[in-house]
């Protein structure tokens, strides 16, 4: 009887430990992040501005054709240089200034408001004022990007620029905020020199304009895997987008 008893308390015992063993495994790492679910663009709300941080792996001037927001590699676009004529067909020579797109240099045409550029190229990027062919080329030479357009502020500071003060519209502008790049936008309509000081307290140390206006200001960025448009989209004249990708 008791030899009996005690193999069955060996057995309850066996059977207990093997049940705690099997609860006490520690769960496999998970290696993959579900990207969808990911911050993708940081979205911040001050000073009466929208800024958004792109959390990027790469960036184009994507030309002719916006990106479909089926791509789910596309993170944030927004309409970049300007565009000179309403045309029903794209052609390089309607986007103002000389432009880079997917590596390729194109010859735009002659735009007075654009003072610098934009350029990206081996994983870098750079706002250069006044001068920006040779930073263009390389753009070019190095399978970049690049776009020409109205330099607001440069290395800290504000730089001329034809655009008047008392000039009121909803602003946007590429930004450099602390070494990272940011799209900031205006919330509502005020004067062009609003919108350049509080570029200015919010630590921009470089700016540079993005076209904007009814229909030019039509943007979307992708966060958590939802989409978030900006402004309505009007009509179908838009040329070229600083697009951003995961």
């Amino acid at each position: 009887m008791f030899l009996s008893r005690s193999k069955m308390l060996l057995s309850f015992v066996i059977m207990l430990f093997s049940c705690n063993a099997g609860n006490d495994k520690v769960p496999p790492p998970k290696n993959e992040v579900d990207k969808e679910k990911t911050t993708t663009v940081i979205r911040m709300d001050t000073l009466g501005l929208t800024v958004l941080y792109p959390q990027y792996s790469s960036i184009d001037l994507v030309c002719g054709t916006m990106p479909e927001k089926s791509d789910s590699s596309v993170i944030l676009v927004a309409e970049a240089a300007y565009t000179g004529e309403l045309l029903n067909e794209f052609k390089h020579s309607n986007v103002a200034g000389d432009h880079v797109s997917q590596g390729k240099r194109y010859k735009g045409y002659k735009c007075k408001r654009n003072t610098g550029a934009f350029v990206y190229y081996n994983g870098e990027w750079n706002f250069c004022h006044k001068n920006c062919t040779q930073e263009i080329d390389k753009a070019a030479a190095n399978g970049g990007a690049a776009f020409g357009q109205e330099m607001i502020i440069h290395k800290g500071e504000l730089v001329e620029i034809a655009r008047k003060d008392k000039n009121k519209n909803q602003f946007r502008a590429l930004c450099n905020h602390d070494g990272r790049l940011c799209i900031a936008e205006s919330e509502n309509i005020i004067p062009f020199g609003d919108f350049k000081k509080k570029l200015l307290i919010l630590g921009v140390s470089d700016a540079i304009y993005l076209d904007m206006g009814p229909g030019w200001n039509y943007a979307w960025y992708r966060n958590k895997g939802k989409i978030v448009e900006l402004h309505p989209k009007c009509h179908n004249f838009c040329t070229n987008w600083i697009t951003f990708y995961k």
